[in-house]
């Protein structure tokens, strides 16, 4: 088992008016039938509040705490404002206790400060992307990630995301500066059962161990070879390795170089 050492956690429990109850589903659709399988159990969770949109402009906010969130693979970071209000953001690389962070046109190129595409300089590092304006950030937001400011042209930014796609975004929509932080959390090991079952998954069956009835690749008086038709597939017999999902043509053309091709 490899873990992480909390060493940069500054405070044991969450802010309370920041949080609230998380239900678990175990993946059981409104029926009651499962329909994402291998899920179930679970440690008891309280879900984070976190300001993805970061449109609080033009006012100094403190680093307060660095917590564990454990709905995330990143620390968060617990900000209060000059008027008061607390709000968490996700905790950047080399943003610590006592550092001060702010949103808007007139934030430094720091870590944990947020601004608007077209005014972060080329070849800076960013990360919790927006979209679309004003929606909140939605790219590179899981642990140890960034993307790259590579070029502006017209009313674009082109960045080179994690996976190495090269994808154009509107100059308005808002990054945050630096890199995500907690990058060791690629390292960790769960190395037992019961740290999967905390996680909420429950164990997989592969499908070539099944009755013929319950999973194509089943039956065989042996061990059979998978997918002698057409390769691996899922139970209901839909291809499962090298297909595909992306299926979103109007955004195509914001896509400058695949991260296939990369």
């Amino acid at each position: 088992m490899i873990g992480s050492t909390y060493e940069e956690i500054t405070k044991g429990k969450p802010e309370k008016s920041l949080t609230q109850a998380l239900k678990k589903s175990g993946g059981r659709n409104h029926y009651g039938r499962i329909t994402s399988f291998n899920k179930g159990g679970g440690n008891k969770r309280r879900y984070r509040i976190i300001d993805f949109k970061r449109q609080k402009d033009s006012i100094q906010a403190t680093v307060t705490a660095i917590e564990y969130d454990p709905n995330r693979t990143c620390r968060i970071a617990l900000l209060e404002y000059a008027d008061g209000e607390k709000r968490y953001i996700l905790a950047a690389k080399n943003l610590n206790v006592g550092m001060t962070v702010m949103s808007g046109e007139g934030a430094d190129i720091l870590p944990g400060h947020c601004l608007e595409l077209r005014n972060i300089p080329l070849g800076t590092l960013v990360h919790n992307i927006e979209f679309q304006p004003g929606k909140g950030g939605q790219m590179v937001r899981s642990a140890g990630t960034a993307a790259q400011v590579m070029a502006k042209e017209g009313n674009y930014v082109t960045l080179r995301l994690p996976s190495g796609e090269m994808r154009m975004v509107h100059y308005t929509c808002r990054a945050t500066v630096g890199e995500v932080g907690n990058a060791e959390h690629e390292n960790e090991q769960l190395g037992k059962a019961g740290k999967a079952r905390g996680l909420g998954r429950r164990p997989h069956v592969r499908g070539v161990v099944k009755s013929p009835r319950d999973h194509p690749h089943g039956g065989g008086e042996a061990k059979s070879p998978v997918g002698r038709r057409k390769g691996p597939v899922d139970r209901w017999g839909n291809k499962s390795l090298g297909e595909r999902t992306r299926k979103n043509k109007r955004t195509n053309r914001f896509i400058v170089r695949s991260r296939h091709n990369a």
